[in-house]
């Protein structure tokens, strides 16, 4: 029906897809450090976006949800490393565990559980996606599965600064398998509003992530944020940062001081 409204379904709530088999192999892990401009063979904590990639399109498919790929943007992002990286076998499970209603569209949640070949925990991930424009069906479900992370209560000093390269979409794209046309395609950008392809929102959280790690040592278990804001390619953007107890708070804002990534905290 040509102006209909889209909508979402909370019924897709529950949904799961997997275990999804993913092998970790150096190579990849080399690829994804350099994504980010690193020279390492040692896992970047922010890797398990990679392996967690496919089981994400398959809850999308499984759901409807692909069809509107194009309102998608990354929201929030929390990951727990329960051991460190490695390369090896890896049994991905996703499971669609929230949908709230937000003033500009729908908040759909994934929780990815990964583990080793031994059944051993490896990573928890909630991915928050908002369906820009969309409305939700059936009303809010799931909204206690949802930690959000707090405000900082105080302005974070500058601890680094970084360039984004205009072909940094691409590179990271292929280098990490995460394959969006938001990214990348600038004829599908502009068809689905966006002012041209952005960067990914994992892409500018490990570059994020990778700044506070020189200036501010911490083994990472967790790492958790909201993003605030595109990031259009070339740009540069500033990080932001201190410790608070246990915790790194963070953020990353654009030309303008506006952030990009606000509420981080790395743990």
């Amino acid at each position: 029906m040509a102006g209909a409204r889209v909508k979402i379904s909370s019924a897709i709530v529950g949904r799961e897809a997997g275990p999804d088999q993913q092998h970790i192999d150096k190579r990849w892990l080399m690829a994804y450090n350099a994504a980010l401009g690193e020279v390492s063979e040692k896992p970047h904590p922010l890797f398990a976006v990679c392996y967690e990639w496919p089981a994400t399109q398959a809850l999308r498919e499984s759901t409807g949800l692909q069809k509107i790929n194009a309102r998608l943007v990354h929201a929030q992002h929390d990951l727990t490393i329960h051991r460190p990286f490695r390369e090896g076998k890896l049994r991905v499970r996703g499971r669609v565990v929230a949908c709230l209603q937000r003033r500009p569209g729908t908040l759909v949640v994934f929780r990815f559980e990964t583990q080793d070949e031994n059944g051993e925990p490896v990573s928890t991930t909630h991915y928050g996606m908002l369906y820009r424009g969309v409305m939700l069906e059936g009303g809010d479900r799931g909204a206690a599965s949802i930690e959000d992370p707090a405000p900082h209560e105080t302005d974070l000093p500058l601890v680094g600064t970084f360039s984004v390269a205009a072909t940094a979409g691409h590179l990271y794209t292929e280098c990490a398998r995460i394959w969006n046309p938001i990214h990348t395609d600038p004829e599908y950008a502009h068809a689905a509003g966006l002012p041209g392809i952005i960067l990914h929102g994992t892409a500018t959280l490990a570059l994020s992530v990778s700044k506070i790690l020189e200036k501010l040592k911490i083994e990472v278990k967790r790492v958790r944020c909201r993003f605030a804001g595109m990031v259009l390619m070339p740009s540069t953007l500033t990080v932001h940062a201190s410790r608070a107890g246990d915790e790194i708070l963070f953020e990353a804002r654009n030309e303008r001081g506006q952030a990009v990534i606000e509420r981080g905290r790395i743990g």
